[in-house]
């Protein structure tokens, strides 16, 4: 009998997605070589915390996830620093820097970019994302000179750059081009009161207008605004969402749409080929439909369901779901699924308001079954409605049940 050949894995990206697939291959396959590849060079790191060393409740080295010591210790070969730039699928291996890296099983764990903005000016200092560790170490350097900060974009990362540049004693002005901060995460009554909560707390938020031009002395000074107003500044934040970085794939061989289309074993249209994380696109249990759910949680388990199947142990996903928990200034935001629901398709919705409490409850019912809930204030409930959304539960009690506040899952048992 001959000896089993060895299996070479390659990994795209360190992020939170890869180094779980790569964790879970070493356990499954202890003799396999891991190649893993990415753009950054800072380890392993908790990328939703970027925002607090930005806004100075936590320094940048609690930010790794993982000791200086987990490549050596999990037998993984570390390619840091180089951007992949191609993928092989014929000859199985992928390019870096005209160095090709041979695979048997790879998996994509590239994440996602900022989304790019067309403006005049863009060159100019002190304009700058929030993606990565660097980005935010670039703008801490820069913040001893700053008085006054345009972020663009009502999303979580220009939330989250206004909430720790103000903590930071920086004026803010934000600049949304929808009706309501935090559109992709909210309905339109949330967002109103989150709108409140902001200007409450000294937050300048303007709705309906955009950057469209950038000028300054080799630094940002002011921007043109697409009202024909300017405004001064010495700081601007991008902060226009993401898109999943995907732009070397090769279309005709692994099937694209938003992300990288993946079945329930996180395997792509080309065999041996898996996609996990923010760059993968795969069922959404709510919508029914492919979704890319750019969250940290979905991203753990896929790369923990990627790593088990590229290691040959079959197993399934069953699907992502939604779901943000916000806390703003004083206010608790609590949304997961599907908030809102395309009209005339057969959902039922049910709201709650009290304006007194201030709080907001939403739940989104496609037949007998939960698949979407928006709460602002008193969502400490909410983590058993999203269980009944992603259990797909049929819902056995009266539906103004769960939109009581002495709604619970005591309650759940009996059904």
């Amino acid at each position: 009998m001959g000896r089993e050949a060895t299996m070479s894995y390659v990994i795209l990206g360190n992020g939170v997605a890869g180094v779980h697939a790569a964790e879970t291959i070493r356990q499954l396959d202890p003799n396999g070589k891991i190649t893993m590849i990415s753009d950054e060079v800072f380890p392993p790191y908790c990328r939703p915390m970027i925002s607090m060393v930005l806004e100075g409740s936590v320094p940048p080295e609690k930010l790794p996830i993982r000791p200086s010591s987990f490549y050596e210790e999990f037998k993984i070969e570390p390619v840091l620093g180089n951007r992949v730039s191609a993928v092989d699928v014929d000859h199985r291996a992928v390019s870096v820097n005209g160095k090709g890296y041979p695979y048997d099983k790879l998996l994509i764990a590239t994440g996602a970019d900022p989304r790019r903005i067309k403006a005049d000016g863009l060159e100019l200092k002190n304009i700058f994302f929030m993606r990565t560790e660097t980005h935010v170490r670039q703008m801490l350097s820069t913040l001893p000179t700053i008085r006054k900060a345009l972020v663009l974009g009502g999303g979580l990362v220009g939330f989250k750059a206004s909430y720790g540049l103000l903590r930071r004693g920086i004026q803010v002005i934000m600049l949304i081009r929808s009706g309501y901060p935090l559109s992709m995460q909210v309905d339109s009554e949330a967002g109103r009161m989150i709108w409140d909560e902001l200007k409450a707390h000294g937050l300048d938020v303007r709705l309906g207008v955009e950057a469209t031009a950038f000028e300054g002395k080799d630094t940002v000074s002011r921007a043109h605004l697409s009202d024909g107003s300017f405004l001064p500044c010495d700081m601007v934040v991008i902060g226009k969402g993401v898109f999943p970085a995907r732009g070397f794939i090769p279309k005709e061989k692994i099937k694209v749409d938003a992300g990288i289309v993946v079945d329930e074993h996180m395997e792509t249209s080309a065999p041996g080929v898996f996609a996990a994380g923010d760059v993968a696109e795969c069922i959404d249990i709510a919508r029914k439909t492919p979704w890319v759910n750019a969250i940290w949680p979905e991203a753990v388990a896929q790369g923990r369901i990627a790593g088990m199947n590229m290691a040959g142990r079959r197993t399934a996903y069953k699907g992502s779901l939604s779901r943000n928990v916000i806390r703003i200034f004083g206010m608790d935001v609590m949304t997961a699924g599907l908030i809102t629901p395309p009209e005339a398709e057969g959902f039922d919705i049910l709201k709650v308001t009290d304006s007194r409490a201030k709080t907001y409850r939403k739940l989104v019912f496609r037949g007998d079954r939960l698949v979407g809930i928006v709460m602002v204030n008193a969502i400490e409930q909410g983590g058993v409605l999203m269980a009944l959304i992603q259990s797909e539960t049929p819902i056995k009690l009266p539906r103004e049940a769960l939109l009581k506040p002495s709604f619970n899952f005591k309650q759940l048992m009996q059904m």
